[in-house]
C-alpha cells in the first residue's frame, strides 16, 4: 500500500491538538511550543505533497487514498489532491505557524490583561483541530467525507471566536462576554443552516446515484465517471436543487452576499490571529467546494446558475467596498474587504474561463497572505492602544515606523498594488470576466478603486498627522511580531513579480474543471480584431 501521505498530513495537526490539550495546566510555554513544532511538522508535510505533485501528470487527482468506510451507504474514505487542493493545504500549512507566533499571548490572561479563565491549550489546540479539518476538506473526493468535516470545523471555531475574542474597548467584560457570544452564535447558525441544506442535497444526490446505477455512492470521481460514460443522467431539475443545496452552503462559507452578514461579526469580536484563521483559510473551503463539487458534479446547473451568481459576487464586490470605506473598527474594515474580495474569487470562478478560474484559484492564496499581513500587524496595533476604532490612532508612523511601514505594504497588498501577489490574480479575474462578461468586467474595476480609498483613508486617519498622546509611547514591532509579519511581506513581493511556481500547479486543475463543465473560452471578435488592427 502507498505510504498515506494525505492522511498523515490533516493527522498530525488533530493529534497535535490531543496532544497540546492534555499538556498540565501550569505549563502554558510547553503546550505553546508543542503546538508550534505539531504546526511546522504539518508544514514540512504539506511541503513534500508539493514536491511530490505532478503539475504534467493525468488524472484529476494524485496521491490518492482509497478504503471502505461505510460500505452498506457507499461511503469510502477517499482522498486525492489536484493543483487547487495541494496548493490550498500548503497555504493553510504556511498560515497556521504565524497564527501560533501572533497569537501567542492571547490566551494569558495575566499578559492580555482580561481577567476571565481562558486556557492557553485549549487556545492551541483548538487552532491545530481548525488545521486538521480544513486540510482533509481539501483532500476529500468523497462527497459525504468532505461533509462530515466541512460542518465539523464550526465546533472548534465556535468556541475560538466566543471563548477567546478580545472585544472592543470600553465594553467592559460583561458587555464583550455578550458581544462574542452573539458573533459566535451567529457563525454557526448562519454555517449549520447551509450545512444542513447541503445535507439535503448530499441525501438527494445519492439516492440519484442509487436509483440510476443501481449502488449507491458519493465518490466525486465515479460520479463525473458515471456522467461522462452516460451511465447517470440526472434530470435537469433534479440537477438544479441539488445545485443549490451545495451552492448555498459554500455561498455561506465564502461568505458571499446576502450570505455574509456573520464574517464582520465574527472577524470583530475574534482574536487578530483567529480573524485571519477564518478569512484566510477556512472561508477558503467555500470557494474552492464551488470548484470541485459544484461545478464538476453539476455542470449544466452551473451554467444556468452563472448569470445569477455573477450578480451575486458584483454586489458583494462593492457591497463590501463600500461599507469598508464607510467603517470606524479597523478590524470590521478588513473583514468588508475581504467581502469584497471574496466577491472577485466567486467572479472568477463563475466567469467559466480559463483566465477568470486561473485568477480567482491564485487569488485565494494571494488573499490569504496579504489578509494575515494586514490583519495581523493590525492586531498588533490594537494590542498596543488597546482600541479597535480607527479615531483612537494618529501619527503613528512617528513612532512606530516599522509596525506602520509593514501595515501600509499589507494594505497596498489590499488594494492590489501592481508588484504585489493579489494584482495578478486580480488582473486575471477582471480579463476572463471582461473576455465574457464585459459589463460585469467594468462594474467588477470600480471594486479596485474602492479599495484603494478604504486603505489609503485608513492608513492616512492611523498612521499620518499628529501624534495623539495615547500612541505617544507606542513601541515598535518586536523580534517575534517581525518573524510573523517579514515572511508573509516576502511572499507578497515574491509573487508578485513572479506567479509562476503557483500557476504551475493551479492551471492544469483549472483546465480539468473547464473540460467538466464544457465550457471553452470565448473566441474574439473577429471585427474586433480588424478594427484594432
Amino acid at each position: 500500500m502507498a505510504f498515506p501521505l494525505l492522511t498523515l498530513t490533516a493527522a498530525v495537526p488533530a493529534l497535535g491538538a490531543v496532544a497540546t490539550a492534555a499538556v498540565p495546566a501550569g505549563r502554558r510555554t510547553a503546550a505553546k511550543w508543542l503546538a508550534l513544532a505539531f504546526s511546522l511538522a504539518t508544514l514540512a508535510l504539506a511541503a513534500v505533497q508539493l514536491v511530490r505533485f505532478d503539475s504534467d501528470a493525468k488524472g484529476p487527482f494524485q496521491l490518492t487514498e482509497s478504503h471502505a468506510w461505510i460500505a452498506d451507504f457507499g461511503v469510502r474514505y477517499e482522498l486525492g489532491v489536484d493543483g487547487i487542493a495541494v496548493v490550498l493545504i500548503a497555504l493553510a500549512a504556511l498560515l497556521i505557524p504565524f497564527i501560533m507566533l501572533a497569537g501567542w499571548h492571547d490566551a494569558d490572561p495575566q499578559e492580555s490583561g482580561s481577567s476571565r479563565w481562558r486556557p492557553t491549550q485549549g487556545f492551541f489546540a483548538l487552532i491545530l483541530m481548525v488545521e486538521a479539518m480544513v486540510v482533509i476538506s481539501f483532500e476529500a473526493t468523497d462527497v459525504f467525507l468532505f461533509y462530515i468535516f466541512f460542518e465539523a470545523m464550526l465546533i472548534p471555531m465556535y468556541f475560538l471566536i466566543g471563548g477567546f475574542g478580545d472585544g472592543a474597548a470600553g465594553q467592559g467584560d460583561a458587555g464583550a462576554a455578550a458581544q462574542r457570544s452573539y458573533a459566535a452564535v451567529k457563525f454557526l447558525l448562519y454555517n449549520l443552516v447551509g450545512g444542513l441544506i447541503m445535507l439535503a442535497a448530499v441525501i438527494g444526490l445519492y439516492a440519484v446515484t442509487a436509483d440510476q446505477l443501481g449502488t449507491g455512492t458519493f465518490s466525486l470521481q465515479e460520479i463525473v465517471q458515471a456522467r461522462a460514460a452516460g451511465k447517470l443522467d440526472i434530470a435537469t431539475t433534479t440537477e438544479r436543487a441539488l445545485f443549490l443545496g451545495f451552492f448555498f452552503a459554500f455561498a455561506v462559507k465564502a461568505p458571499l452576499w446576502p450570505l455574509h452578514t456573520w464574517l464582520p461579526n465574527a472577524m470583530g469580536e475574534a482574536t487578530a490571529p483567529v480573524a485571519v484563521l477564518i478569512t484566510a483559510v477556512v472561508d477558503k473551503v467555500g470557494t474552492f467546494a464551488m470548484l470541485r463539487f459544484c461545478l464538476q458534479l453539476f455542470p449544466e446547473a452551473s451554467k444556468w446558475a452563472t448569470p445569477v451568481i455573477v450578480v451575486l459576487a458584483l454586489i458583494s464586490i462593492l457591497y463590501g467596498a463600500l461599507l469598508a470605506v464607510g467603517q470606524r473598527d479597523i478590524k470590521r474594515l478588513v473583514a468588508y474587504a475581504s467581502i469584497s474580495h471574496f466577491g472577485f474569487i466567486v467572479l472568477g470562478i463563475f466567469a467559466m474561463t480559463s483566465q477568470g478560474q486561473s485568477g480567482a484559484t491564485l487569488y485565494m492564496v494571494n488573499h490569504g497572505v496579504s489578509t494575515a499581513a494586514l490583519m495581523l500587524v493590525a492586531g498588533f496595533l490594537i494590542s498596543r492602544r488597546g482600541s479597535r476604532l480607527i479615531a483612537d490612532y494618529g501619527g503613528v508612523q512617528k513612532v512606530a515606523p516599522v509596525l506602520a511601514g509593514t501595515f501600509l505594504v499589507g494594505g497596498l497588498a489590499t488594494l492590489s498594488l501592481p508588484g504585489l501577489a493579489p494584482f495578478v490574480s486580480e488582473f486575471l479575474v477582471l480579463v476572463g470576466t471582461f473576455s465574457r462578461y464585459p459589463a460585469a468586467g467594468i462594474v467588477a474595476t470600480l471594486g479596485i478603486v474602492l479599495a484603494a480609498l478604504y486603505v489609503l483613508v485608513l492608513y492616512q486617519r492611523t498612521m499620518t498627522g499628529p501624534v495623539k498622546e495615547e500612541v505617544r509611547g507606542m513601541p515598535d514591532l518586536r523580534a517575534r511580531e517581525l518573524a510573523v509579519v517579514a515572511p508573509l511581506i516576502a511572499l507578497l513581493l515574491f509573487l508578485g513579480v513572479y506567479p509562476k511556481p503557483v500557476t504551475e500547479i493551479l492551471d492544469p486543475a483549472v483546465r480539468h474543471t473547464m473540460s467538466q463543465v464544457h465550457q471553452a473560452d470565448p473566441k474574439p471578435d473577429v471585427n474586433d480584431v480588424e478594427a484594432a488592427k
